[in-house]
C-alpha cells in the first residue's frame, strides 16, 4: 500500500505564507513535501514514470513562476498543487484519461502476516476490493483516490474535479455505496 504524509493543515499554511511571498526556501520545501503525493497521483493515469516525472516538474515550474504573484496559491496549497497537475494531465491526455488497472491495485495494501489462513482470508478481500475498484466509473475512482488516498478534503477535491462540495459528497456516497454493492453480491472472485 501507498502511504503517503502529507504536511499538516498548520504547516501548510505557513507554507502557503511562504510562497505568497515568493520565498525561494518555502519552494524547496514544498517540493520536498508534495513530489511524492503528486507524482504518485499523475502515475496513475500515466503509463510511464519518466512522464509522470516531467509533469509534476511542470506543476512546480508553474509553483515558481507564480509564487509572489497575482497566480499564486490563495488558499489551498495542496489542492492547487494538485489542480494543476490534473489540468496538466488533461492538457496532454484529454478528461478521459482512465486510471490505470496496475497502479490502482498500489493503492491498497497487500497482506503481510506470517499466519496462512488470516493471509488466504486478507488477500482474498483485497483481491476482491481492487477488482471492485476496477468496476466503478473513473470519476467515482478518482473519488476515491483524491479522498481516501490522498487524504484531500471535500473541498480541495470539489476544487480539483471542477464539482460543488455536494456533487463530490454525492459522487463519494455514490462510489462507496457502489463498491459495497459489489462486494456484498460477491460477483466478484480474486484472479
Amino acid at each position: 500500500m501507498i502511504v503517503i504524509v502529507l504536511p499538516d493543515i498548520t504547516t501548510e499554511d505557513e507554507l502557503l505564507a511562504r510562497v505568497r511571498r515568493g520565498e525561494r526556501r518555502a519552494i524547496r520545501q514544498v517540493y520536498q513535501a508534495y513530489f511524492p503525493p503528486l507524482y504518485q497521483f499523475v502515475r496513475l493515469r500515466v503509463d510511464e514514470g519518466q512522464t509522470a516525472e516531467d509533469i509534476v516538474s511542470d506543476v512546480f515550474t508553474r509553483l515558481v513562476e507564480a509564487a509572489g504573484g497575482k497566480n499564486s496559491p490563495r488558499h489551498s496549497l495542496r489542492g492547487w498543487l494538485f489542480r494543476v497537475a490534473r489540468n496538466e494531465l488533461q492538457r496532454q491526455y484529454g478528461r478521459n484519461n482512465k486510471i490505470r488497472e496496475v497502479v490502482l491495485d498500489e493503492w491498497l495494501p497487500a497482506s503481510s502476516d506470517q499466519d496462512p489462513e488470516l493471509h488466504f482470508v486478507t488477500h482474498k478481500n483485497l483481491a476482491q476490493v481492487r477488482q471492485a475498484m476496477r468496476l466503478l466509473a473513473d470519476e467515482q475512482q478518482e473519488v476515491l483516490v483524491l479522498r481516501f488516498g490522498q487524504a484531500l478534503s471535500l473541498k480541495e477535491t470539489a476544487d480539483l474535479m471542477d464539482k460543488s462540495v455536494g456533487a463530490i459528497k454525492q459522487l463519494q456516497f455514490r462510489a462507496v455505496n457502489t463498491l459495497r454493492g459489489i462486494l456484498d453480491e460477491a460477483r466478484i472472485e480474486p484472479t
